[in-house]
C-alpha cells in the first residue's frame, strides 16, 4: 500500500483528492493538513511513502515546505500540485528535490500513475519542462566560454547526474554509490563542467534536455 500525505489548502480540492485516492487498491491517504506548518507535523505522524504538495498554501508555501525538508535531510518523494503553469515554481522545486510535478487539472489516471512511479523511485520531471524553461536554459550563458559544446558524460558521471536529478546530496550519492564525499564533489564539478553550466538546478534542466535523465 502507497501510504500518502496529502498538503492543500483548498478543502474542496483536498476533501475530493483523498476520496478518490481511497478508492483505489493500492493507494491510500495516511495524513492530510492545510498548510506547510501543518504538513510538517503530519509528516512527523504519518510517515507517508510520497507527498502530494500544493505549490502555493498560507503560512508555509509548497517550496518552503520542501526547503525545510531539504534543511532537516529528509526528503520523502513529493509531487507538486499547482493550478497554473509556474516554471519558476518547478525550478525550485527541481533544485530542492521534487521528484514531480503536476497540474490539477490532470487526470486521476495519471495522478495515480505518477504516484506509483515516483513511489517506486522514479521521477515525472520530463514531462513537465516546458518551452519556456528550456528557452530560458538555452539561452542563459554558461559561466565559461559560451561557444563550448557539452562533452558526453561518463556512465559513472550518468549515474550521478540521475541521483543529483533526484534531489539527492553529494553526501546520500556518495553512500549510495559507496563513494567518498569528495570524489562525489569532484564528480558533480566535472559534470557542471561538462554541461556548461553553473549549478546543479541548471544542470538537471540540461541533462533532460540531453537525454541523461
Amino acid at each position: 500500500m502507497i501510504r500518502i500525505l496529502l498538503v492543500e489548502d483548498q478543502t474542496l480540492v483536498r476533501e475530493g483528492l483523498e476520496k478518490l485516492l481511497n478508492l483505489t487498491q493500492d493507494i491510500a491517504v495516511v495524513g492530510r493538513a492545510t498548510d506547510g506548518v501543518e504538513g510538517l507535523q503530519k509528516l512527523r505522524e504519518s510517515h507517508p511513502d510520497v507527498i502530494l504538495l500544493d505549490v502555493r498554501m498560507p503560512k508555509m508555501t509548497g517550496i518552503e515546505f520542501l526547503r525545510s525538508l531539504q534543511v532537516a535531510g529528509d526528503l520523502t518523494p513529493t509531487i507538486l500540485l499547482t493550478t497554473f503553469d509556474d516554471d519558476e515554481a518547478l525550478l525550485n522545486g527541481i533544485s530542492l528535490g521534487a521528484k514531480g510535478y503536476l497540474l490539477k487539472d490532470v487526470s486521476f489516471a495519471k495522478l495515480t500513475e505518477a504516484i506509483r512511479i515516483v513511489a517506486k523511485g522514479g521521477t515525472l520531471l520530463n514531462p513537465v519542462v516546458t518551452e519556456a524553461l528550456l528557452e530560458r536554459l538555452q539561452n542563459a550563458p554558461p559561466p565559461g566560454d559560451g561557444d563550448c559544446q557539452a562533452e558526453h558524460l561518463t556512465p559513472r558521471e550518468t549515474e550521478i547526474m540521475q541521483l543529483m536529478t533526484g534531489g539527492y546530496s553529494n553526501r546520500q550519492i556518495a553512500s549510495a554509490l559507496h563513494l567518498s564525499e569528495g570524489t562525489v564533489k569532484n564528480y558533480v564539478s566535472n559534470i557542471l563542467g561538462k554541461l556548461g553550466v553553473s549549478d546543479r538546478t541548471r544542470a538537471v534542466l540540461k541533462a533532460i534536455e540531453k537525454g541523461y535523465v
